[in-house]
């Protein structure tokens, strides 16, 4: 049984429709990407699965219906979302942050996990008194996918993280990410725009063109394709 099962999703923004039926699974412990281009529906997935906006079809969270729940409570259900532009309360330090990231769980055991993210990422460390929307948008970056994986998540979603940065800072935070991955067990649902880094970090994709998916496969089996290379990979 797929860890999370969509079947049939529709949304969109009041009169507007921009998700047309979509059915998409991701299994535990799998990275799996959702590619396309600006406009596609991509962000809007993610906040339909998360119930930021309502939505129509089947949400299934380890075969239990989670359709339009709140974000709160798919929270304590294991799916974290990391929203496009990071997320992070500005005003707060890095390790308030971390801490707010963490709120469903008991206070003895936060402590011991703000460490250890602070050893997967040694630049919040650094600056872990600092305010948070005074750092880099890397380092801001680092941090919202830090305080997602503090509650401990079965699933995280994480939108566009490479919108904004470096591309040897985009690196960076992939890579960090598929340890993570590797280390935790965590599943990752991925939109990112970024195709040839998403499909080295994904096992599985799928193609989302005006709101429905047109194309899925392995990574592999969609980086060998010639119309996914033209339209996503610049060859």
């Amino acid at each position: 049984m797929a860890l999370l099962e969509v079947s049939g999703l529709t949304a969109g923004y009041g009169i507007v429709q921009v998700l047309f039926g979509l059915d998409f699974t991701v299994d535990a412990g799998e990275a799996v990407v959702i590619l396309g281009a600006n406009g596609s529906g991509k962000t809007t997935t993610l906040r339909a699965v998360c119930g930021m906006i309502d939505s129509a079809g089947e949400v299934l969270l380890d075969g239990q219906r989670v359709t339009n729940q709140r974000p709160d409570q798919l929270l304590r259900s294991g799916v974290a979302h990391v929203p496009q532009g990071r997320g992070t309360i500005v005003d707060l330090s890095v390790e308030e942050n971390l801490r707010i990231g963490a709120y469903t769980r008991a206070p003895k055991d936060v402590d011991a996990d703000i460490g250890r993210w602070y050893e997967v990422f040694p630049r919040l460390g650094e600056r872990r008194d600092q305010a948070a929307g005074s750092m880099s948008g890397g380092e801001q970056q680092m941090l919202a996918i830090a305080r997602a994986f503090m509650s401990r998540p079965r699933l995280v979603l994480l939108d566009e993280p490479s919108l904004g940065l470096a591309p040897i800072v985009t690196r960076e935070v992939f890579d960090r990410v598929g340890q993570l991955v590797s280390e935790t067990g965590t599943a990752v649902l991925l939109v990112e725009q970024n195709a040839n880094l998403a499909l080295e970090f994904a096992s599985r994709a799928y193609v989302l063109e005006a709101g429905k998916i047109v194309n899925s496969g392995s990574s592999a089996e969609l980086h060998g394709d010639e119309s996914i290379r033209k339209a996503y990979l610049g060859s």
